[in-house]
């Protein structure tokens, strides 16, 4: 009689209703092993390598699925179809591997709906578990903790009753305040850009920018000031027949940058 695993009670009840008395379905309470909390649990030296324990609360529904599986050969993992689904049925795979020794055969089913069709649909289709899902939990899971562990102190020592630091919110305030400090510390350089508006044969206009000087690509503080400006002026002016000479135009550009226009 296989022994289906899901996450709820009230899901379990439901299933094994649907399922009828050839199964036998219990609930893991939804994760079953977290982290060992010590320093270490996350070993960035060694591959990332992760120690886990079961949680006080699960062992006992660990126990009732050991306990299950000492008459039955099968286990069908029947968590939730999204990655915390996926990894709750590999955490409860790593807790039962005692007691699936032997040849005892392991399957993951997922269902999206609490229906008979569904639950038939799933059970006719068994697959492995997902280990791309399994090593994105992995990773969120070693962020979590390599990030929280280190930066929890401080934000506790800085803001008494704060609980603890996350990795996303961490890593966005980092950003802001590194963004904050460029900021602060810039300097406003002018510089100038010269650029030409153009006509082809047949009327069409278009804006030339001046890209070479003197043999030079030019770099973006290449022309300092406005002397620098009108001295390439005429160099832009005769850098195509077409070129259409009007009035200059000079004005101001972020940050603190100005183009003088031949057009």
């Amino acid at each position: 009689m296989p022994v289906v695993v899901v996450e709820s009670p009230a899901k379990a009840k439901t299933i094994n209703k649907y399922l009828g008395p050839d199964y036998t379905v219990l609930a893991s309470y939804g994760h079953v092993r977290d982290l060992t909390a010590k320093d270490g649990s996350v070993d960035p030296e060694s591959d990332f390598a992760m120690r886990w324990e079961v949680d006080p609360d699960s062992r006992k529904h660990v126990r009732a699925i050991a306990e299950a599986l000492k008459s039955d050969d099968h286990l069908i993992l029947a968590t939730d179809p999204d990655r915390e689904g996926e990894a709750i049925s590999w955490h409860l795979r790593e807790a039962l591997a005692s007691s699936l020794k032997g040849g005892k055969k392991v399957e993951r089913v997922a269902f999206n709906a609490i229906t008979k069709s569904a639950i038939t649909e799933a059970m006719a289709h068994p697959r492995e578990i997902d280990a791309a899902l399994v090593d994105a939990y992995l990773a969120r899971r070693a962020l979590d903790y390599l990030v929280g562990f280190t930066l929890s102190p401080v934000l506790w020592r800085k803001l008494p009753g704060a609980k603890s630091a996350g990795r996303v919110q961490s890593v966005c305030l980092r950003l802001v305040v590194e963004r904050e400090m460029e900021i602060e510390a810039f300097r406003a350089r002018e510089y100038w850009t010269v650029s030409a508006l153009m006509a082809t044969p047949r009327g069409q206009t278009f804006t030339a920018r001046l890209a070479r000087l003197g043999g030079k690509v030019l770099r973006k503080f290449d022309i300092a000031d406005a002397t620098a400006a009108e001295m390439a002026r005429p160099i832009a002016g005769s850098m195509s027949p077409w070129a259409m000479l009007t009035s200059a135009q000079a004005f101001l550009m972020t940050p603190s940058a100005r183009t003088i226009g031949i057009g």
